[in-house]
């Protein structure tokens, strides 16, 4: 009798340890990665953007919504870009890894058939194991799950709301394009409207924050316009400036003490002296150009990017040439936001 009384108490027992268990409360971050995986971060990112120039995607989201944003962010993109940094976890290593699992067993599935056939027909296999000489149905199937040629690298920054994608710098991709075929399909219907990413600034170029620098990258970008457009192109021509210091002021900029007080990085925060340097570029390529602020054909668009792990004083700075079609001027010039309210009113 005791060993009966023993069990029955262990079995009463188990189904309350259960729901103990079941009552503590997880943490936000616990619940959320339930739902959700986003890839690391790149840490060799930002010094790759000190070395050189890149093309990138610039997206504002809902504030202490990141790891939503960058779920939506990853979604989006695959159908346009292709996956994430093939280092990173998440939905994206799974899937690369449910892909390799795959084709594994195809590849295995193939071989045991292989096998199977040797018997009837030896003629087609080695001495060592029936597995066919040329391997040419293996390697087929190889072929055909090819990774995508591009990977989207996910950026630390300092600032919330923002999620910064780098592109490698050995592809070359029209980052332009792909936020206007986005556009086009959400405006059909054929792309769902996201729910917390609210602006995608595509990022032709990037550079630190100098004159000579930002005039060579601004040159570089117009004559790509120009050139793209040729006798399209309205005489003269009206563009416009943005300049977008994310609230980075002058004054929370640490410059090193060697440098000096009128450092090209002081004098460049100053939104004036940024507006003036890319004018002149402007007008380096294109003399017969004019601003306008109202429908300007060509849109420079400056935006201070907050990287985390970047040297005391260093500044880097996303630029692109952006046609009409893809920026909004009221109330300031910026990129159009993804998604209108009910309203009428821009969202984001």
């Amino acid at each position: 009798m005791g060993e009966e009384e023993e069990e029955r108490k262990e079995l009463n027992m188990e189904p309350k340890k259960a729901e103990e268990e079941r009552e503590i409360p997880m943490t936000p971050w616990e619940q959320h990665a339930k739902v959700i995986s986003i890839p690391r971060f790149d840490y060799k990112a930002p010094s790759s953007l000190l070395q050189r120039s890149q093309s990138a995607f610039l997206i504002t989201c809902t504030i202490k919504r990141e790891k939503s944003a960058t779920k939506e962010a990853m979604s989006i993109f695959s159908k346009y870009v292709g996956p994430f940094n093939g280092d990173t976890s998440g939905s994206s290593g799974s899937s690369h890894a449910n892909a390799d699992t795959k084709r594994r067993k195809i590849c295995t599935e193939e071989i045991d058939q292989n096998i199977g056939n040797s018997v009837d027909n030896p003629e087609i296999t080695d001495g060592a194991g029936g597995i066919p000489k040329d391997g040419s149905s293996i390697s087929a199937n190889t072929d055909k799950s090819e990774a995508p040629e591009f990977v989207l690298s996910l950026v630390k920054l300092t600032r919330s709301g923002l999620l910064l994608l780098t592109i490698p710098v050995e592809n070359s991709l029209d980052t332009i394009d792909v936020v206007s075929k986005i556009f086009c399909d959400l405006e059909s219907g054929s792309l769902k409207s996201p729910l917390w990413c609210h602006r995608i600034f595509p990022i032709q170029a990037t550079c630190t924050l100098n004159e000579k620098e930002l005039h060579a990258v601004v040159s570089k970008l117009v004559q790509q316009y120009v050139n793209d457009k040729g006798s399209e192109l309205a005489s003269p021509l009206k563009f416009a400036v943005g300049f977008n210091r994310r609230g980075t002021e002058e004054s929370q900029v640490k410059i090193p003490k060697d440098a000096s007080k009128n450092s090209d990085l002081s004098v460049l925060l100053d939104r004036n002296k940024c507006f003036s340097v890319v004018a002149a570029a402007v007008k380096g390529i294109v003399s017969d150009s004019v601003v306008d602020l109202k429908s300007p054909e060509l849109s420079i668009l400056v935006e201070l990017l907050p990287l985390s792990g970047v040297p005391n004083g260093s500044v880097v700075v996303g630029v692109s040439a952006l046609p009409l079609k893809l920026v909004s001027t009221k109330p300031k010039l910026c990129i159009k936001p993804l998604v209108s309210d009910k309203n009428g009113k821009k969202a984001g």
